[in-house]
């Protein structure tokens, strides 16, 4: 979320382009904590799926387990840890449950549904969809800087 927030408001130097708007699963508790630990991230920019999935389901958003298996290894191979840092590392061991999607009825064993989905991204202009990314694996995302310059080329077409 950082490097998106942080390329928008900084790297870009069309500010027509609206955005990026998050889209997570989980409830308001785990939304409060995540901007708490993420304060770059406005709370305009966020939206919560609750556990039924219902906005991944709607945008074509799968489970890891139904993702084509050719699809997984092929993003395996270009997968790889993000630079957090001794200090990134420890915070996020320290947090990832807080706000991981797991609901508060989980019973001990079970495997949440919510940490197998696997999200996207979209550029919208109006009505029509211009980019779609369907996440592979988990951690797996576009080029952030490709996503942004799809936007900023659909915004200066629209001001022609």
């Amino acid at each position: 979320a950082k490097d998106w927030c942080e390329l928008q408001q900084y790297g870009s130097d069309n500010n027509k382009v609206t955005g990026p708007i998050f889209v997570s699963i989980g409830d308001e508790e785990k939304l409060s904590t995540f901007l708490e630990l993420n304060p770059y991230v406005s709370p305009d920019q966020m939206l919560v799926d609750g556990y039924d999935f219902e906005a991944y389901k709607s945008a074509g958003f799968v489970s890891f387990p139904d993702q084509d298996k050719e699809l997984v290894k092929a993003a395996g191979k270009t997968l790889k840890a993000p630079d957090l840092g001794f200090s990134g590392w420890k915070n996020y061991f320290f947090n990832v449950m807080k706000i991981s999607p797991v609901p508060k009825d989980m019973k001990f064993g079970e495997i949440p549904e919510g940490v197998l989905r696997l999200g996207g991204t979209f550029v919208i202009s109006g009505n029509d969809i211009l980019y779609r990314w369907s996440d592979r694996v988990p951690g797996d995302h576009p080029d952030i800087k490709e996503v942004l310059n799809i936007a900023e080329e659909a915004s200066e077409k629209k001001n022609d």
